[in-house]
């Protein structure tokens, strides 16, 4: 991988400015490849690395420019739980690691550089040089996965009995008189249509 002040850089152009979320992503996406034995994200290792995202911030955009992981591609992962956390998946190994920014790192901002007033400098300056183990929780973790999770071409095309729009990969559910339904049918959409 690129140096970390390359990465930062890369990262900022793509985003649209650096921000500590971005510094914090790209040491998060660095130590994720390097704990799942990925050497090569974007190039050799690509069709290896599998990454679930826990929220939709600047951090996620940095992990998925350091990593070339793409919700397209779908080997990026998306779930809303609003966490500063992903968890990195060696396909070819089954190792999986969670890392979780610390709540402490922010207060470890604060201590190292009392003398600066801007809080996003403070934190920049730690998430840049902070050790890992002071900035991230790391977890060990399994996940089971079925093949509708893994990137490539659909495996299953069903169509709602209810709206008949089409629904891909194991994405529709059984509604109660046993038909297969999108999400939006049996859950509720997260929209209203005009009448």
């Amino acid at each position: 991988m690129r140096d970390l002040d390359g990465l930062i850089e890369e990262c900022g152009a793509l985003h649209g400015h650096i921000c500590p979320g971005q510094v914090l992503g790209v040491r998060m996406a660095v130590l994720g490849c390097q704990l799942a034995r990925i050497e090569d994200p974007r190039g050799v290792d690509r069709k290896r690395l599998l990454i679930w995202v826990e929220i939709d911030r600047c951090v996620t955009d940095a992990v998925s420019a350091v990593t070339g992981v793409r919700l397209g591609k779908r080997s990026l992962k998306f779930l809303d739980y609003g966490k500063v956390a992903a968890t990195f998946l060696n396909i070819s190994e089954s190792h999986a690691f969670r890392i979780v920014a610390k709540e402490e790192s922010r207060k470890l901002a604060d201590a190292l550089y009392p003398a600066i007033a801007d809080k996003k400098e403070r934190q920049m300056l730690t998430y840049r040089g902070a050790d890992a183990s002071d900035l991230f929780k790391i977890e060990s973790v399994r996940l089971d996965l079925d093949d509708f999770e893994m990137p490539g071409r659909p495996r299953r095309r069903i169509f709602c009995a209810q709206c008949g729009e089409g629904v891909n990969d194991g994405r529709d559910v059984l509604n109660a008189l046993n038909q297969r339904v999108c999400r939006a049918c049996a859950f509720g959409r997260y929209y209203q249509k005009y009448s």
